[in-house]
């Protein structure tokens, strides 16, 4: 009898492009893929702080490249991944949040979210695969959404909105592209301890109703969502496409 074995977790000759890679989230994505092997590229619109986390991997062994970034820039956006692609692997972690009651939502602040959230993801992930398919590769790409895109919450009429929207144009996209071994995916955290996540956990009632839904009854950290990242990103995820992996302590469980 011949043992089957374990796909690979590793990402070596793999190039990454992760977006949002200065703080949170997105920074613990990065570090994820350069210890997996992966040739990455730390996207964000301020260069201090990627180049402090470039040196950082560096001194860790890890290589990484760092490329001023605005998502929501489509043109300028469109121009980098062309130019410095094709990427094997996208995790798109730039994302924003501006929480009110709906009743309170300004046009202002809808359009702010929408156009980073969705719009800005929307074509970055288009952009990236367009790389892969003129350049005959697979790849995986992985939309950082929420466990708000299953659920609705508190002041969150926008925030909401935007992450079903991504979880909608997930799916179409790896129906489209799934021929040619392109995979498009989401992960979906609960509230993680991130600077974007403190505007509501700083809140003692708000993290008060957090701590009840989550089932395992804690706030999720940035660690929790590194080995997510690296099994959609290698082959160890190869018949995964066009699904949401929640990452949520169980409160989408109900």
């Amino acid at each position: 009898m011949t043992l089957p074995r374990t796909p690979s977790f590793r990402l070596d000759g793999k190039r990454a492009l992760v977006t949002g890679a200065s703080s949170g989230i997105g920074q613990a994505s990065a570090v994820a893929l350069a210890e997996a092997g992966a040739d990455v590229w730390l996207a964000a619109r301020g260069l201090d702080k990627l180049q402090s986390l470039q040196a950082e991997l560096a001194a860790a062994g890890f290589v990484a490249q760092v490329l001023a970034l605005d998502v929501a820039d489509l043109a300028a956006t469109e121009a980098a991944v062309a130019a410095h692609g094709p990427f094997d692997v996208l995790v798109n972690s730039a994302g924003l949040a501006r929480h009110s009651p709906a009743i309170d939502t300004t046009l202002e602040d809808y359009n702010h979210v929408t156009d980073l959230n969705v719009r800005g993801a929307y074509f970055l992930t288009r952009a990236v695969a367009r790389g892969l398919l003129d350049a005959g590769r697979a790849g995986s790409l992985i939309n950082i959404s929420s466990q708000m895109a299953h659920v609705g919450g508190i002041d969150r009429g926008v925030y909401c909105a935007t992450k079903h929207a991504v979880e909608g144009f997930t799916k179409s996209m790896a129906i489209e592209w799934g021929r040619a071994g392109i995979r498009v995916n989401t992960i979906c955290p609960t509230f993680i301890r991130t600077p974007l996540g403190e505007q509501t956990l700083s809140n003692p009632e708000r993290r008060a109703w957090i701590e009840e839904k989550i089932k395992l009854g804690r706030v999720g950290e940035v660690e929790d969502i590194m080995g997510g990242v690296v099994y959609l990103a290698s082959a160890a995820s190869a018949l995964v496409t066009g699904s949401s992996l929640l990452i949520d302590g169980g409160w989408t469980a109900d």
